[in-house]
């Protein structure tokens, strides 16, 4: 298999698990029920555009006017040589086209501005929900194809509500009207007109069933092109370092090439219902020419007559030809929508019980019924039952265990006693049952927790299980582990960036599940293995991290923490841009950026995962250095490969097969645990 084979293969299935949309019931989805799902975001501009529709209804009825106007002067001044009333039949006509022209463009400025805001409004939902959406989610999904949702899927929308939507009532209208006053001029020949309406009605079935699955499978690949774009430019160094732009160029041929087939394919079917919709009607528009003028030279019709007849029929040309593109846009917006909403639907991250609460108590405030002196007093009374009921009864063993927790922390001491760290040193300690609620400890502590990705299947084994770990009020620890044994998924459940699937993990004894996501991820800082940067300025970045209030003695802070001194030596300091994902700067220095991100609030808890691999020995040094004042005032869970890393912590857990199986200091570890020993010795590879 070539290199350009084995990449479209990788990529299809990537693509496969990055579409869970496609599914086999779109060929029975009803397109009017897709595009009624697009009415709460019309309906605040309803008004505006039932009055387009009004007057794009008035503007097509008026050209129907012409034609009567044209039988009258033909029958009347053209008859009878009336010269002034063929010029008074002209300024009719005149008139009549002014009018036409000014409504159609009264439509089109009625309908600009309200449907620029749909889709506005429609785009920073999207965004919206995209950020409120888990990490699970977007695992799964390819960002092309969420981007294209964003940007070519709404255009089609907003095209559809501003021309088909409009359009197909207004073509509607004027064919039955048009269709009226050719029976009323002459039944027969309407009839003759009418033959091709069966042949037409079905066309056009058939047309909306088959075109409706090209428009999805083009939508789908310009969303997977979109992908290969993206990730092309993200990885042009990999790219270039390895000279694969042939191979990349060649897959990405290919995907534009099936691109191009499938838009031919629509072009073929569109070209396929545009001649059956124009051939027909103009072999009627004939045979019924045919017969008028046989009837005017009988003398059964008037010229004046045929003349008006066969003018509304060409009148009606128009809004027949455009069934076809009509439909065509009209499938692709219901395709646009389905997949719109296919993320729209998603489930968000759950909120918890506090979160609910707070939205209740929020509405229930607003409540005309009951007044401020009242609700205040009633809040107060169930605060303090609430704390009453809470508030467990505190032991002396308890109260002394506290008391030491703070004398230590205050005399800022950072090895712990033997005494406390021996139950740790057994390899495999048996699991500790979740304490009943009151009891916890404060701090971080994980209480048997597990977890299993939510897309794996329930008889897999868990990624993480029976996780028990305490790390108490100021300290910090190390994580470690060989590679994939789950240490970064470990820290991702902290600031729920994943879901446990059982246990719980708590924050100085308060269960972070029931906390809002909010108030939770300004407790917790996070600084990736993997640092991601904003096209921002250096500034902008790192204060991300810190509230809206930070300003630059709190930037200058960081950076000192992070000994990213080098961004003085920038074109504009801290206000330089950073490229897309910050790939202007080196490794390293992106890393200390992404160091100064986390530690800028002052978190009351900080994980660090790996937060010097790109460092070089001096720079983390100093780093280290810098790091450990900022340790002494935080609870710090740290990833660590390093043993220089693993010295900043009081503490080292030992993470294998989905379990911790040590916890200790680090000369402990080293003297009691042979896996320990041998991830320090340096012959496990820092990556994971």
């Amino acid at each position: 298999m070539s290199t350009t084979d084995a990449a479209t293969k990788d990529r299809a299935g990537t693509e496969d698990r990055a579409k869970p949309h496609d599914r086999a019931d779109h060929a029975d989805r009803s397109t009017v029920r897709s595009l009624l799902r697009l009415w709460p975001y019309v309906r605040p501009v309803r008004a505006r555009l039932f009055t387009a529709a009004f007057v794009a209804v008035l503007a097509s009825l008026t050209g129907l006017v012409f034609p009567l106007v044209m039988k009258w002067m033909v029958d009347g001044p053209v008859a009878g040589h009336d010269t002034r009333g063929v010029w008074l039949g002209a300024l009719y006509l005149l008139l009549l086209g002014i009018a036409e022209a000014g409504l159609f463009g009264l439509r089109r400025w009625l309908v600009a501005r309200p449907l620029a805001g749909v889709e506005a409004a429609m785009r920073a939902d999207l965004y919206r929900h995209l950020q409120r959406l888990p990490v699970a989610f977007h695992d799964r999904w390819a960002s092309g194809q969420l981007l294209s949702r964003g940007t070519t899927d709404l255009m089609l929308l907003r095209l559809f509500l501003a021309f088909p939507l409009t359009f197909l009532l207004v073509n509607s209208v004027t064919i039955l009207a048009g269709v009226a006053i050719m029976l009323a001029q002459e039944w027969t020949l309407g009839l003759v007109l009418l033959a091709p309406a069966v042949p037409v009605i079905i066309v056009c079935w058939l047309f909306e069933r088959r075109y409706s699955e090209i428009a999805r499978r083009s939508q789908d690949q310009v969303g997977d092109l979109t992908t290969v774009v993206e990730e092309s430019v993200l990885g042009i160094r990999i790219i270039k370092g390895f000279g694969r732009h042939r191979s990349q160029a060649r897959a990405f041929r290919e995907l534009s090439r099936t691109l191009r087939g499938t838009e031919l394919a629509k072009a073929r079917l569109l070209a396929s219902i545009w001649a059956v919709i124009v051939t027909l009607p103009e072999l009627a528009i004939g045979a019924a020419l045919v017969l008028g003028t046989v009837q005017v030279a009988d003398g059964h019709l008037s010229a004046g007559t045929l003349v008006a007849f066969l003018s509304t029929a060409l009148a009606l040309r128009w809004p027949v030809d455009s069934i076809g593109f009509l439909l065509a846009m009209s499938q692709e917006a219901a395709t646009a929508t389905e997949r719109y909403f296919e993320v729209m639907d998603e489930d968000e991250e759950a909120e918890t019980e506090t979160e609910t609460e707070t939205e209740t108590v929020a509405v229930r405030g607003r409540t005309p019924a009951v007044t401020d002196t009242e609700q205040a007093t009633a809040d107060l009374a169930t605060e303090t039952l609430t704390v009453h009921e809470q508030t467990p009864a505190v032991t002396d063993t308890e109260q002394a265990t506290a008391t030491l927790a703070v004398d230590r922390r205050a005399a800022g001491s950072g090895a712990l006693p033997a005494q406390a760290s021996a139950p740790a040193q057994n390899s495999t300690p048996a699991p500790t049952p979740a304490p009943a609620a009151g009891t916890c400890s404060g701090g971080l502590q994980f209480h048997h927790v597990q977890f299993r990705y939510p897309d794996a299947p329930t008889d897999t084994p868990p990624v993480l299980d029976r996780i028990d770990l305490h790390i108490r009020p100021g300290e910090s620890m190390a994580l470690v582990g060989a590679t994939g044994t789950g240490k970064t998924t470990l820290t991702a459940l902290i600031p729920r960036l994943h879901e446990v699937t059982s246990g719980r993990i708590t924050l100085d004894g308060e269960d972070i599940a029931q906390m809002p996501r909010k108030t939770l991820r300004e407790l917790v800082a996070v600084a990736f293995e993997e640092p991601t940067l904003f096209s921002a300025s250096v500034g902008e970045n790192v204060l991300m991290g810190a509230k809206d209030t930070a300003g630059a003695a709190e930037l200058d802070r960081a950076l000192a923490v992070a000994q990213a001194d080098f961004t003085r030596a920038l074109p504009q300091g801290t206000d330089t841009q950073v490229g897309e994902q910050g790939l202007s700067l080196s490794g390293g220095q992106r890393q200390r950026l992404a160091l100064a991100r986390a530690v800028v609030g002052n978190p009351r808890f900080l994980v660090l995962d790996d937060p010097l691999s790109a460092l070089d020995v001096h720079t983390e040094a100093a780093v280290e250095a810098a790091l450990r004042r900022v340790l002494a005032e935080t609870t710090a869970l740290i990833v660590a490969h390093r043993p220089s890393t693993v010295l900043l912590a009081d503490r080292v857990a030992l993470l294998s097969g989905g379990r911790i199986t040590a916890v200790g200091t680090h000369h402990e570890l080293l003297r009691t645990n042979a896996e320990y020993a041998h991830l320090m010795s340096g012959t496990e590879e820092d990556d994971r």
